[in-house]
């Protein structure tokens, strides 16, 4: 905590405008079964009154960050969650758990989803650890293409992970580097020894097409992604090659970018994130030139650890000692090196 005095009257000790609204909704949706943090109660004041700091590690001086919705969302998100989609195991598009209705908002909804984390935390550890985390996103994208829908913003902040495999006790839902009673660190395991899913969030700017309308060319909506190339020439394009761009640049920024060692899939992702979106192969040739690539990985690259580009050497050499005991650990258990979550 800060040793630094503050006035009480920080930022943190006023609900910002979107809060405010959670606030007046917390009665209603305790009725619905649904507990809103301390901060959003009635009669809510600072835990740090009275001590004369800034509330830097309170639990509740973390502040929402308001989010704009679309009214597309629900019934796309909907439509994934629906019938035999819902079991399918290629389907890796967010579970939706209720949808409620509150009082006096008639354009309002509010969509119930699962707790989740982003994909890359807890780091990524073994090379084949990454490896699965592909092989989930790249499934979960043939999924919706299959079912002629675009996702349009798959970029690194709408690709997820379950995080109940690998946290036995949760962590805290503003902070996930905090448990949920906000007293240290949360537990949790390895990718490898727990293995988990990867979720594809966010419909917020995806489209479901028509038979009829295939191939769909369509004015590009903007990613989060500012890098495709279809939004700079802003005309008339195909959406579902934004797709296979926006995967393969995840896949470029959190491993090619970090980690020595993956230069046996560049030439795929310069392919997946080529300029002429009608040179970039469709997700079925990704899924067939990727699958032929990890074949030909070795067990040994595959229980490899994950080399920071710039590494200082003393780390270097506790990790690479630390890898040989879980690798010989996961040997003798019989775990896979390429993790396969349960289902």
């Amino acid at each position: 905590m800060s040793s630094a005095s503050f006035p009480e009257e920080s930022p943190a000790a006023r609900l910002a405008p979107p809060e405010i609204w959670w606030r007046d909704l917390a009665a209603w949706l305790g009725k619905q079964g649904f507990l809103l943090r301390p901060r959003y109660r009635p009669g809510w004041k600072p835990s740090w009154t009275g001590l004369g700091e800034l509330g830097v590690d309170y639990e509740d001086e973390r502040i929402l960050i308001d989010k704009s919705d679309n009214p597309r969302e629900e019934e796309l998100t909907q439509y994934l969650c629906s019938g035999s989609l819902a079991s399918e195991p290629q389907n890796h598009c967010i579970t939706l758990l209720d949808v409620l209705h509150p009082p006096n908002e008639p354009n309002v909804v509010i969509l119930v989803l699962p707790l989740l984390l982003p994909f890359y935390e807890p780091r990524f550890r073994t090379f084949g650890e990454a490896i699965d985390f592909m092989q989930q996103a790249f499934e979960g994208i043939k999924f919706l293409h299959d079912h002629l829908i675009a996702h349009r913003d798959c970029m690194y902040m709408n690709i997820m992970m379950d995080p109940k495999p690998l946290y036995p006790d949760m962590f805290h839902p503003i902070e996930p580097k905090r448990s949920r009673d906000w007293k240290g660190k949360p537990k949790h395991y390895s990718r490898t020894t727990h293995p988990t899913r990867y979720i594809l969030i966010d419909f917020g700017i995806s489209r479901r097409y028509r038979p009829e309308d295939m191939p769909p060319l369509e004015a590009p909506i903007w990613s989060a992604d500012l890098t495709v190339p279809e939004n700079k020439r802003n005309e008339p394009c195909n959406p579902f090659p934004i797709d296979i761009y926006l995967i393969a640049n995840v896949i470029r920024l959190y491993f090619l970018n970090i980690y020595d060692g993956f230069d046996f899939i560049s030439p795929l992702i310069t392919d997946m994130m080529q300029d002429d979106a009608e040179k970039r192969p469709t997700i079925d040739v990704v899924i067939a030139r990727f699958d032929q690539i990890v074949c030909n990985l070795s067990k040994w690259k595959l229980r490899a650890r994950l080399k920071k580009h710039i590494e200082w050497s003393v780390a270097g050499l506790f990790r690479s000692g630390a890898n040989i005991i879980r690798t010989a650990s996961y040997m003798l258990r019989g775990l896979d090196p390429i993790p396969s979550p349960r289902t």
